[in-house]
């Protein structure tokens, strides 16, 4: 059994209090409570403390500098609750703490991982160009249930999603406008699928984009392709620079009847 001797205010931290207790060897310092823990004890000078007691108060303490972690974590943006969970993981607070935390926020109403998800998903679709796979990878590494995640994603319909995919394949497509319409489409689907686009919604975006080439687009892009290839293997001749040639471009998309036509042209320009 132990007296408090004194409690004072700590100088960088009004709401902290620092407890001095004899042991039966005069006057020490015992621990630090923050004021919640304090009124909640009611503690004050000449208070015995058993261990039982002792344990209690730190006990306390430790959840509610945890949950002062966790509110100033919230202070910057919502969270769900694995991400506050793994933050005081992170602190090294212990599970029986960190369960006390995640239920005080529950009940005060400070996370709600329904709400983080709608909240999430209206940014991503505002902010970015991610489509519905990627942004449910992310609400599941966050912690989120299938069924809040499809309720979220409710706020992306097919519509929207036609729209976003199809401006990011225009955008693909203008960027490698010089390789051959395989390429081209190739890049622009993968990109798709890279930002979380379904099958369905990338068909009907390469549709709606209406930007196939003509013909003389597509001469035009061998013509870029195929000058940067004759360049390359100018120092062959015959059927060796012909060969070299027609791998290059057909690794490049282009029909082998465009190839060939090239090549011919080259021969006829060099003649």
């Amino acid at each position: 059994m132990a007296i408090i001797t004194k409690i004072t205010t700590q100088k960088k931290n009004q709401d902290r209090f620092n407890v001095f207790m004899d042991y039966g060897k005069g006057e020490e310092y015992a621990f630090s409570v923050d004021s919640e823990v304090l009124i909640k004890f009611q503690l004050k000078k000449g208070m015995e403390l058993d261990d039982l007691s002792y344990l209690e108060v730190q006990y306390q303490d430790d959840i509610r500098k945890a949950y002062n972690l966790a509110i100033h974590y919230l202070a910057r943006r919502m969270r769900s609750e694995k991400e506050i969970r793994d933050y005081l993981v992170q602190k090294e607070k212990e599970e029986p703490v960190i369960n006390e935390v995640i239920h005080k926020l529950l009940s005060h109403k400070y996370i709600n991982d329904e709400e983080y998800a709608l909240s999430y998903v209206r940014t991503q679709i505002n902010a970015s160009d991610k489509g519905p796979d990627v942004i449910r990878m992310e609400l599941k590494e966050r912690g989120i249930n299938e069924l809040a995640s499809q309720m979220a994603l409710a706020q992306f319909p097919l519509e929207l999603q036609i729209e976003k995919a199809t401006k990011i394949y225009e955008k693909s497509f203008q960027k490698n406008a010089r390789d051959s319409q395989r390429i081209i489409h190739q890049k622009a689907e993968n990109l798709l699928l890279r930002k979380g686009y379904p099958f369905d919604i990338i068909n009907i975006a390469v549709q709606e984009a209406e930007m196939d080439k003509d013909i003389d687009e597509e001469m035009e892009a061998i013509k870029y392709q195929g000058e940067k290839a004759h360049r390359k293997f100018s120092g062959y001749t015959g059927y060796e620079y012909e060969q070299k040639m027609k791998q290059t471009l057909f690794r490049k998309g282009f029909s082998m009847e465009l190839i060939e036509k090239f090549i011919e042209d080259v021969k006829n320009h060099d003649d």
